[in-house]
C-alpha cells in the first residue's frame, strides 16, 4: 500500500469518524452471508419512524476486479465495478444506477508517495466533472476539491483543506461552500493501548454568522467493547456503546438527549451487523 498524504476525503477523517461515525437514531439491521463460490450477499433493513427501507447487495471479487450490485425497495439497481491497481497506485471505478440514465460515472484514483488524486466524470452529454487533489507527505497535506458543471459552465463545489499529522495528533483546516464555511478539527490519541482519543470540530458560517462546536471522546472498555460520547454547542449530547460479540459482528446502541429541553424524550438508536 502506498503511504503518503492520501485522498482529499482523508483530510479531517479521523476527527469526523470519532465525532459522527456509528451514532444512529434509528433501528438498523445488517446481515452478510457468503456463498460457496465466494459471493458476499448483504441484506439491510432500516426503520425510520414509521418508514421501513431495505436493500440487498452482492459483491463478487475476482483477482483485482470487484463488482458490487445493490437493489433497494424502490427497485433501483446500483452497480459499481472497481479495478484495483491496473497500474501501481491506480484504481478505476465505474458506477451507474438503473433506471437513472444520467447516473453513469467513471472515477479514477491515484495514490503516490507525495500526492493523491481523485477525478470523476459523468457519462452524459453535459457531464459533471469532479476533481480533488492532495500534495504533501505523511505529516503535512494540502489539497482542493472541485466540481464543474459543463451544462451551466459553473463551479458547483470549490473547497480547500490543510492537514497536519504526527504519531498521536491530527489537526486539519477546511474551507468549504465556496468560502462560506470554515471548519477546524482536532484528533488526539491519548492512550493507544485502550484506543482512548479525544476530538473536536469547530465550524463557522460567514453568511449565517454562526459557530458550531462539537467535542467527543472514545475509549475501549475491553478489546471487544467501545464507548463514545459527544456534545455540541446546541446542547445535544450523545453516547454509544458498541460490542463486537463475534469477529466482524457488531451490536451498537446509542442515545441522544437535548440538554436544553430535557423534558423531551431521548432518541435511542440500535444497529446490528452480523457477519460469518
Amino acid at each position: 500500500m502506498v503511504k503518503g498524504p492520501g485522498l482529499y476525503s482523508d483530510i479531517g477523517k479521523k476527527a469526523r469518524d470519532l465525532l459522527y461515525r456509528d451514532y444512529v437514531s434509528d433501528h438498523k439491521f445488517t446481515i452478510t452471508t457468503y456463498s460457496t463460490t465466494g459471493v458476499a450477499i448483504t441484506s439491510s433493513g432500516l426503520k425510520k419512524g414509521e418508514l421501513f427501507l431495505a436493500d440487498v447487495s452482492t459483491q463478487l471479487k475476482n483477482k483485482n476486479l470487484t463488482t458490487d450490485v445493490k437493489v433497494d425497495t424502490n427497485s433501483n439497481v446500483y452497480t459499481t465495478i472497481t479495478v484495483d491497481e491496473p497500474a501501481p497506485g491506480l484504481k478505476t471505478i465505474v458506477s451507474f444506477v438503473v433506471p437513472d440514465q444520467k447516473s453513469g460515472k467513471v472515477e479514477l484514483q491515484y495514490l503516490h508517495e507525495y500526492a493523491g488524486i481523485n477525478t470523476s466524470i459523468g457519462l452524459t452529454a453535459s457531464p459533471l466533472v469532479n476533481f480533488s487533489g492532495v500534495a504533501g507527505n505523511n505529516t503535512v497535506a494540502l489539497g482542493t476539491d472541485l466540481s464543474f458543471d459543463t451544462a451551466t459552465g459553473n463551479f458547483t463545489k470549490c473547497n480547500a483543506g490543510l492537514s497536519f499529522s504526527t504519531s498521536d495528533l491530527i489537526a486539519s483546516l477546511a474551507l468549504n461552500d465556496k468560502g462560506d464555511t470554515v471548519s477546524a478539527s482536532y484528533y488526539h490519541t491519548v492512550k493507544p493501548v485502550t484506543n482512548t482519543a479525544v476530538g473536536a470540530e469547530l465550524t463557522h458560517s460567514f453568511s449565517g454568522n454562526e459557530n458550531t462546536l462539537t467535542i467527543g471522546t472514545q475509549h475501549l472498555l475491553d478489546p471487544l467493547t467501545t464507548v463514545k460520547a459527544r456534545v455540541n454547542s446546541y446542547g445535544k449530547a450523545s453516547a454509544l456503546i458498541q460490542h463486537e460479540w463475534r469477529p466482524k459482528s457488531l451490536f451498537t446502541i446509542s442515545g441522544e438527549v437535548d440538554t436544553r429541553a430535557i423534558e423531551k424524550s431521548a432518541k435511542i438508536g440500535l444497529a446490528v451487523a452480523l457477519k460469518p
